[in-house]
């Protein structure tokens, strides 16, 4: 597993991030095994109370859950990763509208420039 941390964002949150991205992928299936806290902290050399924290905060959220002494796995819930990928997805809108409205692009200039680059990157 590979996680590129930045200096802004905890990194627990970062971890949190990291998961939602390949649950939205589709690089974490549903109820497939995930590393224990030991080797996911291990792997990305980082502290094992900070996985601990970003897991506790991911069963909390539903993205993973735990049973007994059994490893955790990422959910099964059709609506809770749904809805991963929706605040992915909005998120990345949300950025990307407000970087445009600073400089003051048009709307339809900037939904002809993000449909040429959306189909573009397909080819």
């Amino acid at each position: 597993m590979d996680v590129k941390f930045n200096n802004r964002d905890p990194v627990y949150v970062q971890v949190i991030r990291h998961f939602k991205e390949q649950i939205a992928k589709g690089i974490f299936e549903p109820g497939q095994e995930i590393p224990s806290r030991r080797e996911l902290a291990n792997q990305l050399k980082i502290n094992p109370n900070t996985v601990q924290r970003a897991y506790k905060e991911m069963e909390e959220q539903g993205l993973i859950f735990t049973e007994g002494n059994l490893p955790s796995r990422i959910s099964k819930d059709e609506l809770v990763l749904k809805s991963v990928r929706e605040e992915l997805i909005i998120e990345a809108v949300e950025t990307f509208v407000y970087s445009v409205r600073s400089i003051n692009v048009p709307l339809q200039e900037a939904l002809n420039l993000v449909k040429d680059k959306y189909e573009g990157e397909k080819q």
